[in-house]
């Protein structure tokens, strides 16, 4: 069986304590998991002309794409992908070059493109895109293509983001012990 742990230029994939990553999925480079952070089948992450970061208890679902923007005249340093703590990252989506903050939900197909930066305790219904450069303030939930404020969060919704990733931690210390 291969390896879903590939290396870029000599770099390799590093995993947190208690990471998962399932076989089918494909990690190329400079990723970085946090603890018990999951990944599962059929993603394509690539750590190749920047870097991504995954925090703790996070998760990437069925499907999903990761990458970069590299470094260019216009971009000196690129736009690694950074993902916070307690984030749920539904299937098939497209996240590129963005930042992503703590107990975040992106919804199902959604796109997430270069620059984008998404504020803590935040939900982004399935479909939605962000656009370049977008700025998603905390504690709201946002849909549409492109997307936009709908209105604050529950306090129920709030409390969900912390147990929709540890719902996910849950599962992969299964698929671990199988």
């Amino acid at each position: 069986m291969t390896t879903p742990l590939k290396h870029y230029n000599g770099i390799y994939p590093t995993l947190g304590k208690g990471a998962f990553v399932e076989a089918s999925a494909v990690l190329y480079g400079d990723i970085t998991l946090g603890e018990d952070a999951s990944i599962w089948p059929l993603v394509a992450a690539r750590g190749d002309v920047n870097a991504i970061r995954i925090g703790a208890r996070s998760n990437i679902q069925d499907g999903s794409v990761l990458h970069v923007t590299r470094k260019s005249a216009a971009l000196p340093d690129g736009l690694p992908l950074l993902i916070g703590d307690d984030v749920t990252v539904g299937h098939k989506a497209m996240l590129h070059a963005c930042v992503i903050g703590n107990r975040v939900l992106i919804g199902m197909g959604a796109i997430l493109l270069d620059g984008a930066e998404i504020g803590d305790d935040v939900i982004i219904g399935a479909g939605s895109l962000v656009p370049p450069g977008k700025k998603l303030e905390a504690g709201y939930l946002y849909v549409g293509s492109p997307v936009k404020q709908v209105r604050p969060l529950t306090p129920a919704e709030r409390a969900f983001l912390p147990e929709s990733a540890a719902n996910y931690v849950r599962l992969k210390n299964e698929y671990l012990q199988q």
